[in-house]
C-alpha cells in the first residue's frame, strides 16, 4: 500500500534534506562572496554601486504653533527727581509783653498796744526827761499800758533782733522790708519770739514789763521806735 505523499516527503526530507540544506547554504554563500567580490574589482567603475542608493527622506516635524504671547515692554523707571522741601518758617511767638512790676502791696500797720500815748516823738526838739531830770530828744513814743499786757508787731516783718538793752531793758527789732524796721523796748524780761522769726501784723512778741532803766519814772508803758534806713521816722506818720 503507498505512503501518503507528505509521509514519503517526510520521510525523503529526514533521509537526504540534511545534505539538500547543507548544499543549499554553502551556494547562497557562494553567490554572496561573488557579489562581494565583484564590488571591490578594479575593472567596476567606481562610482556604480553594488546596490542603488538609500534614499531617506527626513520630513520635518511642524512645529506646534505656540499661541502668540504679547510682551508688553515695562517701561524703564524714570529718575526721580529729586525735591527739596524747604520746612515752612515756625511762626513765630507773640512777643510777650514785658510783666509790667506791680508796685508792692502798702505794708499795713497796726498799734502794737492798747494804751494812751504819754511822750511824743521828738528828735528835732528837746523834750524834758523825768526819769532823768533834763531836756533831751525822744527818737520813739511812749504807749502807757497795763503790766503784761500783750505786745503785737505794727506790721509784717522778720525778727532781726532780740536784746537786753542796758538802758531801754528788753528789746526786740523787726525788719518789714524796703529799710523800714521798727523796736519794741521795756517788754518783760523773756519775749515770745526769737531772732528769725517771720511774723505778720498782730502777732504777740512779749508783754509790758518794767525793764527800761532809762525811763522807770513813768507809769508802765511800752518804748515804741521806727526807722528808715536807719533814721529815726515818727511812727505816728505809719499807725492808724
Amino acid at each position: 500500500m503507498k505512503k501518503p505523499f507528505m509521509e514519503r516527503f517526510g520521510d525523503f526530507m529526514a533521509g537526504k534534506g540534511f545534505y539538500i540544506v547543507l548544499f543549499l547554504c554553502v551556494a547562497a554563500i557562494g553567490i554572496s562572496g561573488y557579489y562581494l567580490f565583484s564590488s571591490l574589482s578594479p575593472d567596476k567603475d567606481p562610482g556604480t554601486a553594488v546596490a542603488g542608493p538609500a534614499q531617506v527622506t527626513v520630513t520635518p516635524t511642524p512645529a506646534s504653533a505656540s499661541p502668540a504671547v504679547r510682551v508688553t515692554p515695562t517701561p524703564a523707571p524714570q529718575a526721580q527727581t529729586a525735591v527739596r522741601t524747604t520746612p515752612a518758617p515756625s511762626p513765630t511767638p507773640a512777643a510777650t509783653p514785658a510783666a509790667t512790676p506791680q508796685p508792692a502791696a502798702p505794708t499795713v500797720f497796726a498799734w502794737p498796744v492798747k494804751g494812751t500815748l504819754i511822750s511824743e516823738y521828738s528828735v528835732e526838739a528837746l523834750a524834758y526827761d523825768a526819769t532823768m531830770g533834763d531836756w533831751r530828744t525822744h527818737s520813739g513814743i511812749d504807749i502807757s499800758a497795763e503790766l503784761g499786757a500783750q505786745v503785737v508787731s505794727a506790721a509784717a516783718g522778720t525778727v532781726i533782733d532780740v536784746v537786753q538793752d542796758d538802758f531801754m531793758g528788753t528789746t526786740v527789732y523787726l525788719d518789714h522790708g524796703s529799710g523800714l524796721t521798727s523796736c519794741y523796748a521795756n517788754l518783760a524780761a523773756v519775749p515770745t519770739v526769737e531772732i528769725g522769726d517771720t511774723v505778720r501784723a498782730g502777732d504777740v512778741l512779749g508783754s509790758v514789763g518794767k525793764t527800761a532803766i532809762a525811763e522807770s519814772a513813768l507809769p508802765a508803758h511800752l518804748h515804741f521806735e521806727m526807722a528808715q534806713d536807719g533814721s529815726p521816722v515818727d511812727p505816728t506818720d505809719y499807725l492808724p
